[in-house]
């Protein structure tokens, strides 16, 4: 497990979101003009899918936020979990809004990106494993695409790229990174490093995983809705470079979260099926957590 002597310092980024008028974001529109000016509000583009089931890409919505050093910066894309990227008021959420504020404040851009708003979807965590609207197919071809996209972009060194992902998100990361997925073989852009916040890890793990980049994860000992083991498991029966992972004691589901712990009796996917599942922060592995996993990105993005 991580130990760390200091607390993660998070500012907050501004509430206020700026959306370009289409005209304004065509698809290849440079991103130079953001990070040169060193905005930290988020703006809100399109973001092209490798996902072609309709006969044309699609395209997602993505909440941007430049890095206020100038020139080609480190940029990573944040894949938001079950529940969608946005909170209950309807903005980004908290969650995201304080990752991407950390990331910033580190000199890296952070691109947030949406992969349920363009398919009409709010959530998936109450729909059954097997019958859920979003696939980890999907997931892994919009992470692709925004990545191709993301390294075309002046102002991003697309050379040092990652993934940040949580619980949904988490597994996407693994789907997007596992060399035994034709996409990802194939993918021509290189990814300098990856982590996923509690993933779930069993579905890669018996596939077998064969990382493209080095990978953290960080996972709860208590999590009763994507357990320790399976993540454990995946870390020590990879090929290498060997996933690293941090397991903290008595940590639930959502432990880098802020939000007390709290039963969600309608998500039917937990340990105990039909038992619900528990989700909520824990302060020890929050701060922990972010440390472990600058320290990761800085060694990683350097």
């Amino acid at each position: 497990m991580s130990v760390c002597n200091r607390a993660g310092r998070v500012g907050r980024a501004p509430a206020v979101t700026h959306r370009a008028p289409r005209w304004l974001w065509p698809l290849g529109l440079s991103l130079w003009l953001l990070a040169g000016a060193g905005l930290q509000a988020q703006t809100v583009i399109d973001v092209p899918s490798l996902d072609t089931a309709e006969s044309r890409p699609l395209l997602l919505k993505a909440h941007w936020f430049a890095a206020p050093d100038p020139g080609d910066r480190p940029t990573l894309v944040l894949l938001h979990g079950c529940g969608g990227p946005h909170g209950r008021q309807g903005g980004l959420s908290e969650r995201m809004r304080d990752y991407a504020a950390l990331l910033n404040a580190e000199g890296w851009h952070a691109l947030v990106l949406d992969s349920f708003s363009a398919r009409g979807v709010q959530q998936i965590c109450t729909q059954k494993m097997a019958s859920r609207s979003i696939t980890q197919v999907q997931r892994r071809l919009d992470t692709l695409g925004a990545l191709q996209w993301l390294a075309a972009q002046p102002g991003v060194d697309g050379a040092r790229l990652a993934l940040l992902g949580w619980s949904n998100g988490g597994s996407a990361v693994l789907a997007a990174t596992n060399l035994r997925h034709p996409a990802v073989a194939a993918a021509t852009v290189p990814l300098r490093a990856a982590v996923a916040f509690y993933p779930g890890c069993e579905a890669e793990n018996k596939r077998g995983y064969r990382p493209s980049t080095a990978l953290l994860m960080q996972v709860g000992a208590a999590d009763d809705w994507t357990p320790a083991a399976p993540c454990e498991a995946l870390a020590r029966e990879s090929a290498p470079p060997q996933p690293q992972i941090d397991v903290y004691p008595g940590a639930h589901h959502g432990f880098d979260s802020a939000a007390p712990l709290r039963h969600w009796a309608e998500v039917p996917n937990g340990v105990q099926r039909g038992a619900g599942v528990h989700l909520g922060g824990q302060p020890e592995a929050r701060t922990a957590s972010r440390e472990a996993v600058l320290q990761f990105l800085r060694t990683a993005l350097r």
